[in-house]
């Protein structure tokens, strides 16, 4: 795990410049959550907005809104597909977004329709580091 100043960025992952992440699962699908330099700009996260079961989501298009006590934030989706699961737990403990953006707090999952094309459009975690850095200056 990278920790760059105060931002971890995981390998293993894949990363946008609106600030996901994405997870490459074993069954094909895509675990999708926001990064912690995201958490940490947005504040305690106090509600997510979640979109509905077999929505279909769009790269690069909003998906759904995450509140916070500073702001509401759009969530974009990652990569193409078909929402497939959400993480229920959040609804009832939005702070686990805060308190572990790369594991308990995951957002959803999406079953994606062309992911293979669409990944060379997300970011490495070094490049993510590198993104992050340059837009703090």
């Amino acid at each position: 795990m990278k920790v760059m100043d105060k931002y971890e960025v995981p390998e293993g992952l894949f990363y946008t410049k609106e600030h996901e992440w994405v997870k490459i699962l074993d069954d094909g699908t895509v675990m999708v959550g926001i990064t912690d330099f995201a958490q940490q700009e947005l504040g305690d996260v106090a509600f997510v907005d979640f979109p509905e079961l077999g929505e279909s989501a769009r790269q690069s298009q909003v998906l759904f809104q995450i509140e916070s006590v500073k702001a509401v934030a759009d969530v974009y989706a990652p990569i193409s597909g078909e929402v497939v699961e959400i993480n229920t737990e959040i609804e009832d403990s939005p702070e686990i977004v805060n308190q572990d953006p790369y594991g308990k707090g995951w957002l959803l999952k999406i079953k994606p329709s062309n992911l293979e094309e669409e990944k060379k459009n997300l970011m490495t975690p070094e490049e993510y580091a590198k993104f992050i850095q340059e837009s703090k200056k």
